[in-house]
């Protein structure tokens, strides 16, 4: 493991424009695609990379202009003409914009925002909706029963419903919202750090294909579900690779931040038939994490494994 990391620190900066200029490309190709598709707006943990007060090598690519955005998705549903936003990241004003690239303001409506859990990185970008910003009316917010009467009961975000910026909608767990006949999602909840809200995890069904979307969740131990049997269940599996190993942080107990690990993952799904590895895309990393590089020895790793490692741009068609 020395070996890896010491590889991973001295080639950081060899990070290439290769996502970058996948997404670029994505972008022009504007919304020629028919039906719905999966766009991915962000791969970063919730502080995006590079994080404040980070200048050590491993973060150098990010203020040289390599950034990464917080974890994000988008769901388009071209025949039906809207859009919708899983997670609502600080970096909301650039992914929202990417979207419209492909889903314009106008054309498509934002029909929904689907929230796992109560973490900055997760619903903060709701401020930018207010009156104070771009004023939205009665754009709808589905969340779990905690995080509904957290968002009512706490400013500033009580302030977006009682000024109906956002309408609340209910979600349960393992009930399934069918937002049309083309594309449902159902919650799942996961076990995580709920100080103030639930954690879910979404099960997303277009006319096709299925995702598995778990951004964050405790060790796979914690959760009462096989992820192996979940996994073999849909198409594409987005997985929590918050951290790659153990350690990663200096001077703090990672136990208290007990993310699964990638090489927990990587040993834990190692017997997965090569056709349900192929699933399996890792997201949410940390600024530490080397896999927000792809060029990086831990990148080739998990590649070679048979999984995946998500990019800014990537698309999915549902």
């Amino acid at each position: 493991m020395k070996i890896l990391w010491i590889f991973v620190w001295s080639h950081w900066f060899s990070v290439t424009l290769a996502d970058e200029a996948v997404a670029q490309k994505f972008e022009n190709q504007g919304n020629q695609s028919i039906g719905v598709e999966l766009l991915v707006l962000g791969v970063a943990q919730d502080a995006g990379y590079p994080q404040l007060n980070c200048y050590q090598p491993h973060c150098q690519a990010g203020w040289d202009g390599h950034k990464k955005f917080a974890t994000a998705l988008a769901l388009i549903d071209h025949n039906n003409k809207q859009k919708y936003l899983l997670e609502a990241t600080p970096d909301i004003r650039e992914q929202m914009h990417q979207l419209h690239q492909v889903a314009p303001d106008g054309l498509y409506n934002l029909a929904g925002i689907f929230l796992t859990h109560g973490h900055m990185g997760h619903y903060t970008g709701l401020m930018h909706m207010g009156h104070e910003a771009a004023g939205m009316k009665n754009t709808p917010v589905y969340v779990m029963p905690r995080f509904k009467k957290y968002l009512q009961n706490n400013g500033p975000w009580s302030q977006l419903v009682d000024y109906k910026n956002i309408v609340l909608q209910d979600l349960h767990d393992q009930s399934t919202v069918q937002l049309n006949p083309n594309l449902s999602i159902k919650p799942m909840l996961v076990p995580h750090r709920d100080e103030y809200t639930e954690t879910v995890a979404y099960v997303i069904k277009g006319p096709r294909k299925s995702v598995l979307f778990i951004p964050d969740i405790d060790k796979w131990q914690k959760w009462n579900k096989d992820i192996k049997a979940e996994i073999s269940q849909v198409d594409y599996a987005f997985l929590d690779a918050t951290f790659f190993a153990n350690g990663e942080i200096p001077n703090r107990d990672m136990a208290e931040i007990p993310h699964p690990f990638v090489e927990e993952s990587l040993q834990l799904l190692k017997d997965l038939s090569p056709k349900d590895k192929a699933k399996v895309i890792f997201i949410h990393f940390n600024h530490t994490n080397p896999l927000l590089n792809h060029d990086s020895e831990a990148s080739e790793q998990v590649k070679a494994h048979g999984f995946k490692v998500a990019y800014r741009g990537m698309k999915i068609d549902l």
